[in-house]
């Protein structure tokens, strides 16, 4: 059976996961971490896709971007995937593929979904063992809306700006939804989603994003996801 291709278009939010082969490391050290970004934050520009969250893992990353153009979030993958091979390779003396084949990805609706995107990015490292909270993660954009560090990489999502008045407040609440964590429904969902490629929204978002694109948006009908957004927006 062939591959469907990739849920894509401008201006939707996009979750990517892109893995290492066989679950390998794709981080030795931090340079490598820091290689990575520094190969986003060009790319990112060059394709002009805003990068809302991310997280490094140690064999995988996460990100949250919304592109331009719909072409942006896949240009913008296989440039920093092929860059980073080959510094990779290069840096620790070995040949091959790093990745496990091409990176998964989903669209998710904005104002529903994106915070609770941005928490489950957030998440992952004390999800893995890694950490006990997720600021102790050093590798993720957690911080950056904590106001624990600025992160130029990141672009805030208009939805983030609606969480308060002041950066404080903003930070704040921030902080509460991601303490607060996910429903396992919803958990479940944006990973499924992510993996299977479905667009995740309710029935208004996926009735626009079927006039942008002929692909078919989901194995069940629009709107019947048991799935609540992570908060309620004034």
């Amino acid at each position: 059976m062939a591959r469907l291709a990739r849920l894509t278009a401008a201006e939707f939010a996009h979750h990517v996961i892109q893995r290492g082969n066989d679950r390998q490391p794709i981080f030795r050290e931090p340079a490598d971490q820091e290689r990575l970004l520094a190969l986003l934050a060009e790319y990112a520009a060059r394709e002009k896709v805003a990068i809302h969250a991310y997280v490094l893992m140690p064999n995988h990353f996460h990100l949250l971007l919304t592109p331009q153009t719909s072409t942006g979030v896949s240009r913008l993958m296989q440039a920093v995937g092929r860059v980073y091979v080959q510094y990779f390779n290069r840096r620790h003396h070995r040949t091959g593929t790093l990745w496990e084949g091409r990176y998964r990805s989903t669209m998710v609706q904005t104002d529903r979904y994106c915070l609770a995107c941005m928490a489950y990015i957030d998440l992952n490292p004390v999800r893995a063992g890694l950490v006990r909270r997720p600021e102790e993660h050093p590798w993720s954009s957690h911080g950056h809306y904590r106001g624990i560090r600025s992160d130029k990489l990141v672009t805030a999502p208009p939805v983030y700006w609606q969480l308060g008045n002041t950066p404080f407040e903003r930070e704040a609440r921030y902080g509460d939804l991601v303490e607060q964590g996910l429903a396992p429904d919803l958990e479940q969902a944006l990973t499924e989603a992510t993996l299977k490629g479905w667009a995740l929204g309710d029935e208004t978002f996926l009735a626009e994003l079927g006039t942008k694109t002929a692909r078919r948006l989901g194995k069940v009908r629009p709107g019947r996801r048991p799935s609540k957004p992570l908060i309620d927006m004034p």
